[in-house]
């Protein structure tokens, strides 16, 4: 049984949008399904990590046709106007870039590798006459890539399933977009065509189907997950009081009661002050770095980017980890993708965001630590010092539970169920 999966994110992409396909394909051969991959021959990848490369099955056939992107010609502008694929939406730009953002938010939609969807589509048509693929899977952001999966369908008639990592027009950076209502409109009427005329569709958390709910019956909540062996993973803790954070740190992900309370704490414990280090691994952006000047926060590292492996080695070693929700209306359905590691890594994590979001669900089925409302400076102080004690005793240790359902195999097994009845 063979399935066509159209991405853009493919290794030697970095971050966190390659994993999910990059995971899926390496084992869904071992349930019966050969997976054909069409991506992109010349991306416009923010981040670049060439290790990944490592990972893709060699028996497995990549597809890959050239892509004209406005936004190689945008970034030429010095005051980058959007880093939407890197997480960041400048919130003071120029004048010049004022223009820039109108322009792409409204006539590059949904996105600006539109331009891909035409040519994809007349290959694409080719190249499936010809070969024997029983589905086609589409994966966004970006969310063009549904639109050639939807053009497919009404030449072909083929099964179709549309794989949403982020939400379309609930994505945290979409209200921040200088849209028009016309434009507001027609990312709507997208959205809403795409699930629709999916065959099944598929999205990473439960708040996410219940808002799709009303348009597709066939909805699959299938999440991200880990994909490091327990018994790889071997490490020995750091020396000193480590909070580490790992992924984006934007503007609406700077958790300022947590900045807050670490201040308040290193001010009142002079041990503290000596013993803590936070760790920043990953993009951020100038109001995060600003933030921690402001409050003269000595002890915080920006790593900056760093290769997938790297990273599981410092989220292993760190005593505490610290994950940020972004601070928007669509944070309850927020699942950030560094959870399922943060998880493997079996590290105490402390969580930023809504106490009654999908995100603090998990963190409450697996016992794997906590999370704090955005406004919770004294909780988090609460929580900061206990922890700070056990580390201080030896004894700071978390006794997660039910973390193996999110393995990548695992979820795979089940995609695997959901594409051969979407086909049958």
């Amino acid at each position: 049984m063979k399935v066509l999966i159209v991405t853009y994110y493919w290794p030697p992409s970095g971050g966190s949008g390659v994993q999910r396909w990059l995971k899926f394909v390496k084992y869904l051969q071992e349930y019966g399904i050969e997976p054909v991959v069409y991506t992109v021959a010349n991306p416009n990848y923010p981040i670049i990590d060439g290790s990944l490369e490592q990972e893709v099955p060699v028996n497995i056939t990549v597809l890959t046709q050239p892509i004209w992107e406005p936004n190689k010609v945008l970034n030429l502008v010095k005051n980058k106007t959007t880093k939407e694929s890197a997480g960041f939406l400048n919130p003071n730009p120029s004048f010049a870039g004022r223009i820039l953002q109108y322009i792409r938010a409204n006539y590059f939609i949904p996105d600006a590798r539109k331009f891909w969807v035409k040519p994809s589509v007349v290959f694409l048509e080719k190249y499936l006459l010809k070969n024997k693929i029983e589905a086609i899977i589409t994966t966004g952001p970006p969310h063009s890539l549904h639109l050639i999966g939807l053009k497919l369908k009404e030449k072909l008639a083929l099964k179709w399933i549309s794989d949403f990592r982020d939400p379309w027009t609930e994505i945290d950076y979409f209200d921040q977009l200088p849209l028009t209502n016309r434009a507001k409109k027609k990312h709507h009427a997208l959205e809403e065509e795409v699930l629709k005329k999916s065959d099944a569709v598929l999205v990473v958390g439960k708040t996410m189907k219940e808002k799709y709910h009303q348009f597709s019956k066939s909805i699959y909540v299938i999440p991200n997950g880990f994909d490091t062996e327990e018994n790889k993973i071997e490490s020995t803790l750091d020396a000193k009081f480590t909070i580490t954070h790992v992924g984006l740190m934007n503007a609406d992900r700077n958790p300022y009661s947590f900045w807050k309370a670490i201040h308040e704490i290193a001010e009142e414990n002079d041990q503290f002050a000596k013993d803590y280090e936070i760790q920043l691994v990953g993009s951020v952006a100038a109001e995060v770095t600003d933030l921690i000047h402001k409050l003269e926060l000595k002890n915080v590292t920006d790593l900056g980017y760093l290769s997938h492996k790297e990273v599981r080695g410092y989220q292993c070693r760190s005593q505490v980890l610290l994950l940020a929700v972004n601070n928007v209306k669509s944070a309850k359905g927020i699942i950030t993708g560094k959870i399922f590691e943060y998880l493997q890594a079996k590290r105490p994590i402390l969580a930023i965001g809504p106490e009654d979001g999908d995100l603090a669900e998990i963190i409450k089925d697996t016992n794997a630590g906590v999370i704090v409302d955005f406004k919770g400076i004294e909780t988090i102080k609460t929580e900061v010092l206990k922890m700070y004690a056990s580390f201080k005793k030896g004894a700071l240790e978390i006794d997660s539970k039910n973390i193996s359902q999110y393995h990548r195999k695992k979820l795979t097994e089940r995609l695997s169920e959901i594409i051969k009845e979407t086909i049958s």
